[in-house]
């Protein structure tokens, strides 16, 4: 069974293998067997669920309401976001202003068939929006019960530490950041996580697979196999990208031998190194087959000792990503 950690500084705990339906429900595969995925998932034991507004323009959050119809409310941690543009995308479609959050936790609700989510993320940080005025609209909706606690995702150190003070002169806690993070992308690690840890702040990981490529099935100087989520649009191809280039594909390829040593796939090796960091509280992880998440799971309470986390970096050598800077947000929204 997949164990649990406690969210930033709280009392609120999360399963350190959460569910994540950005780039498959409503959009990679169909409902049905989004629905049984999403089943699947429960009977292993994961019971947190991480969706937003904006996948598949608000498809996905529907997908996970139907799937998660009937089952028990309590025994359940639902996140969602909001910042992305939603609907027809106009002007306060979009953004972290009082109206466009009031407006789509309303929305997110009513598709998710729940009287409250626990966790509400800023899924961007808004240049537009006075800070004041988003934490506000959060502090309100925390108070009213809709919202249990509030996270951020990408935001960067600066902003965390502009955030969190806001939200304790307001009587709530901000208690997560969603970045992406995996061995192929470890931008947090310089200031992100030292804020964070300072902070009381925890990280739910998204990506801990690099988008597929640390699973090792790209090969370098090989076609990408078909039906790879590198081939469709839809499904993050514009994300993964960026890992498939040789030099990083042979990197990968270097993992094969540690993980076999230390008797796990691929993509256990790869979530299971986003937990050795205490400061990450749950990876993010999907699924287009029930079945593949019977192997992601096992990477749950695994520990790797010092020396596989040495071959790990030795084998990634000069091409994992550590840039802080590459922690972003807009600078405008994004119909701009």
């Amino acid at each position: 069974m997949v164990n649990y950690r406690y969210l930033g500084n709280s009392g609120f705990k999360v399963s350190e293998i959460t569910y994540g339906n950005w780039i498959t429900h409503a959009s990679q595969v169909e409902n049905e067997a989004a629905v049984a995925t999403v089943h699947r998932a429960l009977d292993l034991g994961i019971t947190s669920f991480d969706t937003a507004d904006a996948y598949a323009n608000t498809a996905a959050e529907e997908v996970l309401g139907e799937a998660l119809k009937g089952q028990r409310r309590e025994s359940l941690e639902i996140f969602t976001k909001v910042y992305w543009p939603t609907g027809p995308a106009g002007p306060n479609d979009q953004g972290l202003s009082r109206k466009h959050i009031l407006d789509s936790i309303n929305g997110s609700l009513r598709r998710l068939g729940v009287d409250y989510v626990d966790l509400y993320q800023a899924h961007r940080y808004d240049y537009e929006t006075p800070l004041e005025e988003t934490m506000q609209a959060f502090a309100d909706l925390v108070r009213q019960g809709k919202v249990l606690y509030i996270g951020v995702s990408e935001w960067n150190a600066e902003q965390l530490r502009a955030g969190h003070a806001l939200s304790k002169e307001l009587g709530f806690q901000l208690i997560s950041n969603q970045p992406q993070y995996s061995a192929l992308w470890r931008v947090i690690e310089e200031k992100v996580v030292p804020t964070s840890e300072e902070l009381g702040i925890s990280q739910i990981v998204w990506s801990p697979m690099a988008q597929g490529v640390l699973s090792g099935k790209y090969l370098p100087g090989q076609a990408v196999p078909a039906g790879s989520r590198a081939t469709d649009d839809k499904s993050g191809a514009n994300f993964i990208k960026n890992f498939l280039r040789d030099e990083v594909l042979e990197a990968v390829q270097r993992l094969k031998p540690v993980a076999e040593q230390a008797g796990l796939t691929m993509p256990q090796l790869a979530i299971a190194w986003v937990l050795q960091n205490p400061n990450v509280s749950a990876a993010l992880v999907g699924a287009s087959r029930p079945e593949q998440l019977d192997d992601t799971v096992k990477a749950s309470g695994v520990v790797l000792d010092a020396d596989v986390m040495t071959a790990i970096d030795d084998a990634l050598s000069g091409v994992a990503e550590t840039d802080p800077a590459k922690t972003v947000s807009p600078k405008g929204r994004p119909t701009d």
